[in-house]
């Protein structure tokens, strides 16, 4: 078998039976990429622990946990802190896979499966840290590890892309942001139609749906995960602002104004479900990504970043009635945000 490829030898996944799954659809494990940067949350990194511990214990019960860490110190030293947490290592795997930083959506493995055989490959986006903002030069290989460490075939589209930029219902229809995607800090040299076709071509799509900017405080740009997710494959959630004067309030009433004209594979509307803001989140004078739309969907659960504000429990309610197959578990996000990303941005499914 062929374990890499690139794009121009003419190996298109969405031809050759293939097909990204819908987060909700049935993981064969989670992959996490252990945070050790102490320059993304500075002076606090060391109260990230228990909550990302938590977040670890949740999705183990359910599905396996691949976890990147950086050399055998550290492997030994997260296996015993893990084992402190209550965390059954049967379902817990460490690899030594060196990485800049923790955001596993954007710069770990994208995994298809083949329609037929179940097959799987890897796709190995460029990554290049939201724009050249980070260093980026070991975790632009990771999903080239992770293809070596599984025995899996890798191919290479030969642009920026990262995992939070995206959502897909696993139905053929992917949602998107222009001010991300098309940001000239990505693929410049790229047209609208030429970064849709990548998209169909390694995500394997038939419909892109592009909303516009993201909420204040992310850094990325504008990922969709902090702005609208599919739920099943005609439903989405999508935040919404109610105090005219935040600045989110503007931006994400015109991406529901956006999201109410558009259609979905099939030609069907898109049924839409509105979730209100956290309060505004601030450190250090710094607005936060705060968000309840980067919940992580795992076999056992979905995992909500909460805030400790009366709109918690409003965000958790409407999640429940999304989805009545699995439990709907907050935790804490308040210092894991300070980093910029939450639960979302720190994992990737593996189908």
């Amino acid at each position: 078998m062929i374990k890499s490829m690139t794009a121009n030898k003419e190996f298109i996944p969405n031809k050759e039976g293939y097909r990204f799954p819908a987060e909700w659809e049935t993981h064969s494990s989670t992959w996490l990429s252990y945070p050790h940067n102490e320059n993304s949350w500075p002076g606090k990194i060391h109260t990230i622990f228990p909550f990302y511990q938590q977040f670890i214990l949740e999705i183990s019960k359910k599905e396996k946990v691949n976890i990147n860490v950086q050399d055998d110190q550290m492997k030994q030293q997260i296996t015993q802190e893990l084992m402190a947490a209550g965390a059954d290592l049967q379902t817990i795997e460490l690899h030594v896979h060196p990485t800049n930083d923790a955001w596993c959506r954007d710069h770990g493995p994208c995994f298809l499966k083949h329609n037929n055989n179940k097959q799987k490959i890897i796709v190995n986006w460029k990554y290049n840290a939201w724009g050249n903002k980070y260093p980026y030069e070991q975790d632009t290989v990771i999903p080239t590890l992770v293809g070596k460490k599984l025995g899996l075939p890798v191919v290479y589209p030969g642009i920026v892309m990262e995992g939070g930029s995206i959502d897909v219902n696993g139905a053929g229809t992917l949602l998107t942001t222009t001010s991300c995607l098309l940001h000239e800090n990505r693929n410049p040299n790229l047209t609208r139609q030429e970064i849709e076709q990548k998209l169909m071509d390694y995500y394997c799509v038939d419909k892109i749906l592009w909303l516009a900017d993201g909420i204040e405080g992310d850094d990325t740009n504008g990922h969709i995960d902090d702005i609208t997710r599919f739920v099943n494959k005609d439903t989405v959630i999508t935040m919404i602002e109610k105090n005219t004067h935040d600045a989110n309030h503007e931006p994400l009433a015109y991406n529901l104004e956006l999201l109410k004209k558009m259609r979905l594979q099939d030609g069907k509307q898109l049924n839409i479900v509105e979730i209100p803001m956290p309060d505004p989140l601030y450190y250090e004078g710094q607005r936060l990504p705060a968000s309840y739309a980067n919940f992580y969907i795992c076999n056992a659960a979905v995992i909500v970043p909460v805030f400790n504000c009366k709109q918690d429990q409003e965000a958790i309610d409407r999640l429940s009635e999304c989805f009545n197959d699995r439990a709907i578990i907050g935790i804490d996000s308040t210092e894991i945000i300070w980093g910029l990303g939450s639960w979302h941005c720190l994992s990737q499914q593996e189908c």
